[in-house]
């Protein structure tokens, strides 16, 4: 469990992702305290006149009469509109960081969780895998006595049957058990057969 944990925290994108995600809400705060106070805005106005019987030469050769203005706009109050921006983006970000711990302590668990299926699903191969043996001996002991007579061919059906649901089962817990552990090195990005991290190069064939 340990080992997963730490190779999954060091190459899965989510936990990337999670910072990001901290780190874009705490620049909506900073962004939010930098555009509060005291602002003014610069503008510049310039119209032309002139007249003509076509649209095209309307702005030709333009008459004295174009004025040109240069004023400043400066706000008196913002009626707490910027305080108000930087508090909303305070509870954004502790919001986000509730949300990314919650999103922590549940990929925590779910790998915690998978470790544990993987290691119990090992021990069901095995004893599927002797299940499974132990049922095919007992249809070749059935069918020798049903060869010699000594039983019926309900019996030799119901010992053809019991090796055909084992075979079944074993194959079910096989895959199972792959299923795991491709799914361990899914999101550890590691293979934990050969004690390595998986690469974009890897060959898988």
């Amino acid at each position: 469990v340990a080992d997963a944990l730490h190779f999954a925290w060091q190459n899965s994108p989510d936990i990337e992702m999670y910072t990001y995600q901290q780190l874009q809400s705490e620049s909506n705060v900073a962004q939010a305290k930098a555009s509060r106070g005291f602002k003014a805005d610069l503008y510049m106005q310039m119209g032309l006149t002139q007249t003509a019987e076509r649209l095209s030469d309307v702005y030709r050769n333009p008459m004295d009469q174009q004025l040109i203005s240069i004023g400043i706009r400066i706000p008196l109050v913002d009626w707490g509109v910027g305080k108000g921006r930087v508090e909303v983006a305070k509870s954004n970000l502790e919001k986000t960081k509730t949300e990314i711990a919650q999103a922590q302590n549940d990929f925590d668990a779910n790998i915690i969780k998978l470790v544990k299926q993987f290691n119990l699903q090992a021990n069901r191969v095995a004893i599927a895998k002797k299940t499974s043996e132990r049922a095919a001996h007992r249809n070749e002991v059935a069918y020798r006595l049903y060869l010699l007579g000594r039983s019926s061919l309900l019996d030799l059906n119901a010992a053809i049957a019991e090796k055909d649901s084992s075979q079944r089962a074993y194959i079910n817990a096989l895959h199972n058990y792959w299923n795991l552990y491709y799914m361990l090195r899914s999101i550890t990005g590691y293979d934990f057969q050969y004690n390595a991290p998986i690469t974009v190069t890897e060959q898988l064939f």
